[in-house]
C-alpha cells in the first residue's frame, strides 16, 4: 500500500536479491499453450475474435521476442508479484501489481473482470508479442468469459478521434454491454485511448491497464488520465477515469526498444526532482543499471515511481493542485510534440528537453542553484535523452502552443518549476515573464 512517507532506496547490494512480495496470495501460473488468433485488417486497424493466427502475419514481429517461454517450472518461478501498490480513492481504490511473469497469472486479471465480455485494445507492435498470452490468461478455466480485440496502428500520431472510433466500432459491432471490461494492452497511447473509450462507451464501462512500456508502467497507466490529442494541442480531449487495476509485468520490458526504454526513464527522473530527493540520488548512482535493463533495479524504480504517483493521485485526483506538479517539463514538452509533429519525438524525449528548459527557467528565477542544473543535465545525458528541443522549434511556436495548454487558467499560463532544495517544486502563475522569454530564446534559434 502506498504511504505518504518516502520509502528509503535500497543499497546496491540489496538489488542483487529478489524483493519479497507484499502480496499475501501467490498462485503460480499453469503451463498451457494459448490458442493463436486470426487477424482481419480493415482500414489500418486489425479486429478479431477467435480462430487461429496465420504464421506469416506476424513472423517479423515475433522475431523481436527476447524471452523464450521456457519450461513450466521457469514460468512458475516468474509469475510472482514483487509488490502491490494501492491507489487510495475510497470506493474507487485499486491495486497496481508489479512483478515478473504476471501475464501468466489468471487469478490477478480475472478477479477484476465482472462481466462476461472483454475487449482488448492493443496495437500492431504489441499484439504479436502478448495478445494471445493475455487472451489465454483472461479466459483460462473461465468458460463464462469471452474476449474480443481490436488492434490499432502504433504511434502518437494515431492518438486521434478517427482511431478512437475504431474501438467504438468494434465494441458496438460485438454488442458489448455495460458489464463489459475493456483491457488496455500496450504503452501510453493505447492506455489513454482505451481508458477514454471505456469512460465514454455506454457512459462508462470497467477497464484494466496492462502497460508494456516504461513510460506507461511508471506514469500514464496510473491515475486515470485518459484522452486523445487534437491537432492544436496534446491531450486536450479526455476524461479522468480510473481503472479496476494496473498489472505491470516487468518481463515486457525485455522486448522494448532502447529508445522507448530511455523515453520512459524521463518520467522516473521527474519523480526525484519534484518530490523524492533520495530517489533522484539513487538514480544518479544506478542509471547504468537501468540502461542495462537490470531487472531488480527496474523493479525498484517502477515500484517507487508508482508509490510516488499513487500518493499524489490520492491527494488530488482531478489535478486541481498538487497533481499538476507531476507535469514538470510537460508544458514545454507538449509544445515540442505538437509543434514538431506527433510521433517525431517520443513523449519522454520531449519531456526530457522540456524538463531541462523548466530547470533553466527555475535557475533564472533564482530558485535553484547551478549545481542542480548541472546534475539534471548529467542524468539526462546518462539516460541518453535530449537536453534541448529540436532546431525546428521557435519562440513563437512555443508560445502559440503553450497558450492553449491545459494548465492555463483565466488566460494565465501556470508552470511547474523547481524551487528550493532537490525534491521541491511549485505549480504557479507567479513568475517573471522575462525569465520565460530568456529561457525560450536561449533554447530557440528564433
Amino acid at each position: 500500500m502506498a504511504s505518504s512517507t518516502t520509502p528509503r532506496a535500497p543499497s546496491l547490494s540489496s538489488l542483487s536479491s529478489t524483493p519479497k512480495s507484499s502480496s499475501s496470495r501467490l498462485h503460480p501460473a499453469t503451463n498451457s499453450n494459448p490458442p493463436t488468433r486470426s487477424w482481419l485488417r480493415a482500414g489500418g486497424v486489425v479486429i478479431g475474435g477467435g480462430g487461429r493466427m496465420r504464421a506469416s502475419v506476424c513472423i517479423a514481429a515475433l522475431n523481436q521476442v527476447a524471452v523464450v517461454e521456457g519450461t513450466e517450472r521457469e514460468r512458475e518461478e516468474r509469475g510472482r508479484v514483487l509488490s502491490t501498490v494501492e491507489v487510495e480513492l475510497g470506493d474507487r481504490s485499486y491495486p497496481i501489481y508489479i512483478g515478473s511473469g504476471l501475464l501468466h497469472r489468471p487469478d490477478l486479471l480475472q478477479r477484476h473482470v465482472h462481466g462476461k465480455r472483454v475487449l482488448i485494445v492493443t496495437n500492431n507492435t504489441v499484439a504479436p508479442l502478448y495478445l494471445d498470452k493475455v487472451i489465454d490468461t483472461l479466459t483460462r478455466d473461465n468458460p463464462n468469459v469471452s474476449a474480443e480485440y481490436v488492434i490499432l496502428p502504433d504511434g502518437e500520431q494515431y492518438k486521434s478521434m478517427d482511431t478512437l472510433m475504431k474501438v467504438f466500432d468494434k465494441a458496438i459491432e460485438s454488442r458489448l454491454d455495460r458489464r463489459s471490461t475493456f483491457v488496455a494492452l500496450g504503452g501510453g497511447v493505447i492506455g489513454d485511448m482505451c481508458g477514454y473509450a471505456a469512460a465514454s462507451f455506454l457512459r462508462g464501462v470497467n477497464f484494466i491497464q496492462i502497460p508494456t512500456t516504461v513510460m506507461a508502467q511508471v506514469d500514464s497507466s496510473v491515475g486515470g488520465k485518459t484522452g486523445i490529442n487534437h491537432r492544436l494541442g496534446k491531450n486536450l480531449i479526455g476524461a479522468f477515469y480510473q481503472p479496476q487495476c494496473v498489472l505491470i509485468d516487468t518481463d515486457t520490458l525485455n522486448t522494448l526498444p532502447d529508445r522507448e526504454l530511455a523515453s520512459g526513464i524521463a518520467e522516473v527522473i521527474k519523480y526525484g526532482l519534484i518530490r523524492d530527493a533520495e530517489f533522484f540520488e539513487w538514480q544518479e548512482k544506478n542509471m547504468h543499471l537501468l540502461m542495462a535493463r537490470d531487472p531488480d533495479a527496474f523493479a525498484y524504480a517502477i515500484k517507487r515511481s508508482c508509490e510516488n504517483k499513487a500518493v499524489v493521485v490520492s491527494l488530488d485526483e482531478k489535478e486541481s493542485g498538487v497533481r499538476a506538479t507531476l507535469n514538470l517539463g510537460h508544458t514545454f514538452g507538449h509544445a515540442i510534440e505538437t509543434g514538431f509533429g506527433y510521433g517525431h519525438w517520443l513523449h519522454g524525449e520531449a519531456v526530457a528537453a522540456g524538463t531541462i528548459m523548466a530547470v533553466d527557467m527555475s535557475h533564472r528565477m533564482g530558485w535553484i542553484d547551478e549545481t542542480l542544473v548541472k546534475r539534471v543535465h548529467s542524468i539526462m545525458k546518462h539516460a541518453k535523452l535530449p537536453t534541448a528541443p529540436p532546431d525546428i522549434m521557435t519562440v513563437d511556436m512555443f508560445k502559440s502552443v503553450m497558450a492553449v495548454d491545459k494548465k492555463v487558467a483565466d488566460g494565465l499560463l501556470r508552470l511547474i518549476l523547481l524551487k528550493g532544495p532537490l525534491g521541491n517544486c511549485v505549480f504557479t502563475g507567479d513568475y517573471d515573464r522575462r525569465a520565460l522569454d530568456e529561457t525560450l530564446h536561449a533554447f530557440c534559434k528564433s
